[in-house]
């Protein structure tokens, strides 16, 4: 359930703002556009809140800003208490994208931002069901993250990396769980959304699945 990625954020926490916002030069063109990002997926959302790997905050300031009733789920205790300190007006649980508290008065929006991609597809499927049966009539979920059109344009970043040298860069790509547009389009299509993907950089895009009436 991603928890396995909760040592690594632990380990980030206090150099995440900084890597997000480009002083990474490995990962720069990964966060490109960031506030942009963040901006996008506040735009999409609406009413009552759940937002995945809180991580420091970052995506709260902005969902905030709208007015958006929000509650945090991190699974990373040291990213957690950094984004507590940034908003102490907002619950910030413990959790993640499957182990997370019910809302009273139902969900209507799920959001995440540089997260899903800690699950496998198996993971994801079962997430997007759970996401369907949680939402509020007219629901959505909108994450935005990096994914690919097809494994090919993975393998072809992969390659990228490894030529500017950007092995660690290279190494997440190998390592983590991306998938690809098809595959996720299908993973939430058959859990009963509709969905659209945008993209916002080289390497993320944002998805908006909306829960089909029935």
């Amino acid at each position: 359930m991603g928890r396995e990625f909760v040592d690594l954020f632990d380990r980030w926490a206090e150099s995440y703002d900084e890597t997000v916002h480009g002083v990474d030069e490995e990962y720069k063109e990964v966060f490109s556009n960031y506030d942009v990002i963040l901006q996008a997926v506040a735009n999409a959302s609406g009413g009552t809140v759940v937002e995945f790997g809180v991580g420091t905050g970052n995506l709260t300031s902005v969902l905030k800003a709208k007015s958006l009733r929000v509650t945090g789920v991190e699974p990373s205790g040291k990213m957690r208490l950094i984004a507590m300190e940034k908003h102490p007006d907002v619950p910030i649980i413990e959790g993640d994208f499957l182990d997370y508290t019910s809302i009273e008065g139902g969900v209507d929006t799920f959001v995440s931002t540089y997260a899903f991609h800690h699950l496998t597809d198996t993971e994801k499927k079962t997430a997007a069901k759970r996401y369907f049966e949680s939402l509020n009539c007219g629901g959505k979920v909108v994450f935005a993250d990096t994914m690919f059109i097809d494994d090919t344009a993975k393998q072809r970043m992969i390659k990228q990396a490894e030529k500017q040298e950007f092995f660690n860069l290279a190494q997440d790509l190998r390592t983590e769980y991306y998938t690809t547009i098809p595959v996720l389009s299908e993973i939430f299509r058959e859990a009963g959304f509709e969905v659209e993907f945008t993209s916002l950089n080289p390497y993320v895009w944002l998805m908006s699945a909306v829960k089909k009436t029935q």
